[in-house]
């Protein structure tokens, strides 16, 4: 791909710091879809803004009442609201780069511009592992819940099995258009599910509960607990692909608004309520600090969250390759045999490599923690530092250009260095605690029905 005939000139392109509505010359992902069967350009803003609930709204939300009990109170809530606000600058710079190279598909078409193939192959390598680490995540709280509702009554390995099944079914639709109907029910799933938690909490609160304005504690503990809410946040890494199945794709920041003005209320919201009536002994994830039937009710709720979160993790993983495998071929828009054939084998793939996962680290924190630190960390913070300083470089005017724009530079560069810093110190800690968790022996070995 040649990067240079997507660019402005410098003389072209210009804008302060807010939008710029001209559209570069190049072709979009889909091109000219009218006459072709299978249509991918037909998602509204509002249907993207479900989207993106359905997938980021999810079981990540469960471990944030933990993070308080780790942190206290009063930073644990400070941490959630301000990823919060993090998390929307970051959309809004991920949204421009679309916008301004209409040929990205996903983080891979990304890394093209930033540094060739090289960056091409490490962040589409980066994408599908972060889905597939994302949809064992929503496997493993399938496989939490489903053991809720039956008092675990079969193999934990056979639970997720169970679950994964439907998982593969939900991601088939080539189409988001399709699954954004599915993620209405999902929304409203997970949405009823949290509300139901907290009133039970409300109504049976544990006795003798300890509730901390602040906690001291070490680095380590500490970190893990930043780990949950950046996990709890993760979901920009689909957002090119969500964009390029747009009508418009000028709209996708009111989607990305809706998501972090929803997404940040209500973990605030369901973390302080949970905290205060359950305490600093809240599990992780949360349901399972209600009484036995208000857990089965809140778990057997978010079913539906769980399992449409999961296939949209695993689409996406495939989305990207089928993608990059025919673009521009009439594989892409036509009910072919060799399409479908690739396109299920590689949903398939992906949930599979998503069940490993799932049963092959049974911790639902330490699962977490690993995606949050790995891929969060970039793909939700640290790497749009790098888009806009791309862009302001490259359309700018050079180095000139970002001295003009000293304020939105210094706060790239710190974007840079946040999600740096919270890659690597979140893998130290999380790391360190599997091996002292393994030491202690409170880690079922893998593949177990513990």
């Amino acid at each position: 791909m040649d990067v240079e005939k997507y660019r402005y000139s410098p003389a072209e392109y210009d804008p302060p710091l807010g939008n710029d509505n001209r559209q570069p010359v190049s072709d979009d992902v889909f091109g000219n879809e009218e006459n072709n069967a299978i249509k991918y350009k037909t998602l509204s803003w509002q249907l993207v803004a479900v989207l993106m609930i359905a997938e980021i709204v999810s079981n990540g939300m469960l471990s944030l009442p933990s993070s308080l009990a780790v942190v206290g109170l009063v930073p644990g809530v400070i941490i959630i609201v301000f990823l919060g606000i993090f998390g929307t600058f970051t959309s809004w710079i991920l949204i421009q780069f679309k916008l301004r190279h209409p040929e990205v598909h996903n983080m891979g078409d990304a890394g093209y511009i930033l540094a060739g193939p090289i960056g091409r192959e490490i962040l589409s390598a980066g994408t599908i592992i972060f889905a597939i680490f994302a949809t064992g995540g929503q496997l493993l709280a399938g496989q939490i819940a489903l053991g809720v509702l039956s008092n675990n009554q079969l193999c934990l390995m056979l639970y997720t099995g169970i679950f994964a099944i439907p998982t593969f079914i939900f991601s088939l639709p080539r189409t988001l258009d399709r699954l954004s109907w599915l993620s209405i029910p999902s929304v409203i799933s997970i949405m009823v599910a949290g509300i139901i938690a907290m009133v039970a909490a409300g109504v049976y609160p544990l006795e003798g509960r300890v509730i901390d304005i602040t906690v001291p504690t070490d680095f380590v503990t500490a970190f893990i607990a930043i780990t949950n809410p950046v996990f709890a946040y993760a979901g920009h890494f689909m957002f090119f692909i969500m964009i390029s199945e747009m009508r418009n794709p000028a709209d996708a920041m009111k989607a990305a608004y809706t998501l972090q003005g929803f997404a940040t209320a209500f973990y605030t919201v369901f973390a302080i309520v949970t905290y205060y009536y359950i305490g600093a002994s809240v599990a992780s994830p949360s349901f399972s600090s209600l009484p036995p039937l208000w857990a089965k009710i809140a778990f057997g709720i978010a079913i539906p969250n769980f399992l449409i979160a999961g296939s949209l993790y695993s689409h996406t993983a495939a989305k990207l390759l089928f993608v990059r495998f025919f673009r521009r071929s009439r594989h892409l828009h036509s009910h072919t045999a060799l399409g479908w054939g690739v396109w299920v084998t590689l949903i398939f793939l992906m949930n599979a490599a998503a069940f490993v996962l799932a049963v092959g680290v049974p911790i639902f924190n330490y699962l977490i923690g690993i995606a949050a630190s790995l891929f969060a960390s970039w793909y939700t913070y640290g790497i749009a530092g790098a888009f806009w300083i791309y862009d302001a470089y490259h359309y700018r005017g050079g180095a000139d250009g970002l001295r003009r724009h000293k304020v939105m530079t210094t706060l790239c560069v710190l974007t840079l260095l946040a999600g740096a810093f919270i890659c690597v110190a979140g893998m130290y800690v999380t790391v360190d605690s599997i091996v002292l968790a393994y030491a202690a022996g409170t880690i079922a070995a893998p593949f177990s029905c513990g």
